[in-house]
């Protein structure tokens, strides 16, 4: 199968008007101009890399839409799969948690619920369109999480594990105030309330024992499975050093530009929010995702809680610093730092994960191919002869290296 006259991102440079040739689901031929008699004429259009989202929380909302209300499982995730579908992304790692259940959570992430939703991913994952694997997140407060962590990895059900810290007063939330107000809105609670509820959760920190054998442990025997291992809201330079010892290769969200620094120094990979780099800002008044790119210091994009600022995201930060390569965020680089071989780029003999999407005068994904079966169509991308005519878009979208 032939797509002929599209904008082509590739990993080093972009080619204005091209053509690629799908064969067996993978990519055969890339060719630097347009093909005649192609199976889909894209009429301008981007093609990108499929986005692979290495940290995404949204199944858990799926699963229960509102506080208390619970859908069928298999229902919230199917319906997430076809929306991580529409916004580009052909692999997808659902972020889930092992916590307790708490004043803030109730059961969404409650050891046995993210366990339930793990089993029933697994269960579904030949009946998908997206490629689902998971990233588990181990609040390291709660040490009681860690036998059924170790379950899941010698089932084989783990592909990412992130340690994470959300005690107001460090890490993400730094800003106990703003913390504090936060809870209030979010519950419906007065500040008074809200305050009580955060007190009680530094106070629970305080009086955690010292976690540092599980985790040395933990990460023994994620190294042993193959199993990536990240940090998650590192915020001073010591806390970097503390996760790269126990062998976290990833910086998720990095807090400060000091700590995505010294992440950098120690030869981490770092990963931050497309709602961040879409927005400018962090919602947690952290390090903003655009200075990070600006600095050189960010590697990956990740959906985090809103799965269409991906697309904008990269568009944005494309025209930011100018080279037209952003997409290396969401397909080459995180394929690498995740082991994913297979995929990550617009290359022959990987797979046809590809993206088609308009840049304006709103930035769409039009279509969105795994394996060389489209996945997601809006009806926009016809068959060769019936595309629309977008005409010349090389100037006034990615720009060319």
């Amino acid at each position: 199968m032939w797509l002929s006259e599209f904008e082509i991102v590739l990993r080093d440079r972009v080619i204005p008007n091209g053509a690629v040739r799908i064969e067996n689901g993978r990519i055969a031929e890339i060719r630097e101009k347009p093909v005649g008699n192609a199976d889909i004429e894209g009429g301008g259009r981007l093609l990108l890399p499929g986005f692979i989202d290495m940290h995404g929380d949204m199944v858990e909302r799926e699963v229960e839409p509102r506080i208390g209300v619970h859908v069928p499982m298999r229902i919230g995730i199917a319906e997430l799969d076809k929306k991580l579908a529409s916004c580009g992304i052909t692999t997808a790692y659902a972020a889930l948690s092992f916590i307790g259940a708490s004043v803030t959570s109730g059961v969404l992430r409650s050891e046995a619920h993210t366990t339930e939703i793990i089993g029933t991913i697994a269960g579904m994952k030949d009946h998908l369109l997206v490629d689902h694997r998971i990233h588990a997140r181990f609040e390291v407060t709660f040490t009681p999480a860690i036998p059924t962590l170790r379950k899941l990895m010698d089932a084989g059900r783990l592909h990412l594990i992130s340690l994470m810290d959300h005690t107001p007063g460090q890490g993400q939330y730094r800003d106990v105030e703003l913390y504090i107000a936060r809870i209030a809105t979010e519950r419906g609670m007065s500040v008074a309330a809200a305050s009580e509820v955060v007190g009680k959760r530094m106070a629970g920190r305080e009086g955690q024992g010292d976690v540092l054998n599980a985790l040395q442990d933990l990460s023994a025997r994620a190294q042993a499975a193959g199993i990536v291992l990240a940090s998650h809201d590192d915020d001073t330079l010591e806390k970097v050093e503390l996760v790269h010892g126990l062998g976290a290769a990833l910086s998720e969200f990095p807090v400060t530009l000091e700590a995505a620094q010294e992440a950098r120094r120690l030869g981490m990979r770092t990963a931050m929010g497309a709602p961040n780099a879409l927005r400018g800002e962090s919602y947690s008044g952290n390090l903003s995702a655009r200075q990070a790119y600006e600095a050189g210091l960010l590697d990956m994009l990740a959906s985090d809680y809103h799965p269409a600022s991906i697309l904008p995201a990269v568009l944005g930060l494309a025209e930011l610093r100018g080279d037209g390569l952003a997409a290396a965020l969401t397909s080459a680089n995180p394929a690498k730092a995740l082991g994913l071989t297979d995929r990550g780029a617009i290359e022959p003999g990987l797979l046809a994960d590809l993206v088609v999407a308009d840049p304006h005068p709103v930035p769409r994904v039009r279509a969105t191919f795994r394996a060389g079966r489209m996945i997601y169509g809006d009806g926009t991308l016809a068959s060769a002869g019936k595309a629309e005519r977008l005409g010349p878009i090389a100037a006034e979208r990615l720009p060319a290296a």
